[in-house]
């Protein structure tokens, strides 16, 4: 039987069980997860419980730069909320594009202790900064994993000169010169 016979048990079972993924989190480290994360990320509750939110980001890179984004527009404004959209990363190693909206509930501390939902964004057509077409969307995700133009035609079943081609159309469209600074573009602008 489901207790909910207090406002706190009720409380704590509408976190547990609901549908949106959510972590609390104290200076980075999760303090508590819901069921939804753990379907989400692919991890068992022990396996995220006291560890740093790094172990859901693809890269420390990710981690230090938007950490730093969050704590600066937390501080600079006069908002409790913080949101973006990036890549995440499950236990299995997948990488997919996320949607996470956090709230400080310490604005003089902000990373002191938040709250954090994450979905994940099915539609590919997110890139904030650029126009790009259907094939650019489905290439610049798998850029930002690290692959190969010989390891993405092979997974997009095309060849490996469409796909520099497409690469050469992107670091265009991002304004950049070279593989390194397109691979960060493609994170920050998604």
């Amino acid at each position: 039987m489901i207790d909910t016979s207090t406002p706190e048990k009720a409380g704590l079972l509408v976190f547990k069980e609901s549908p949106v993924a959510q972590i609390l989190v104290r200076y980075r480290r999760i303090v508590e997860t819901n069921r939804a994360i753990e379907m989400l990320f692919g991890f068992a509750r022990d396996e995220l419980i006291d560890k740093s939110v790094q172990l859901l980001y693809p890269t420390i890179a990710d981690f230090k730069r938007i950490g730093e984004n969050c704590e600066a527009t937390l501080r600079k404004s006069a908002t409790t909320h913080y949101e973006d959209e990036r890549f995440m990363q499950t236990a299995g190693k997948e990488i997919f594009w996320a949607r996470a909206r956090g709230i400080t509930l310490t604005p003089e501390d902000p990373f002191k202790l938040m709250i954090w939902s994450f979905d994940r964004v099915e539609d590919k057509n997110q890139y904030r900064s650029v126009n790009l077409t259907d094939r650019e969307q489905e290439i610049a995700p798998l850029i930002g994993e690290g692959m190969t133009s010989r390891e993405i035609g092979e997974k997009l079943g095309i060849s490996v000169r469409t796909v520099e081609s497409h690469r050469a159309k992107l670091m265009r469209k991002f304004k950049v010169s070279n593989a390194a600074e397109l691979v960060s573009q493609i994170i920050v602008s998604i």
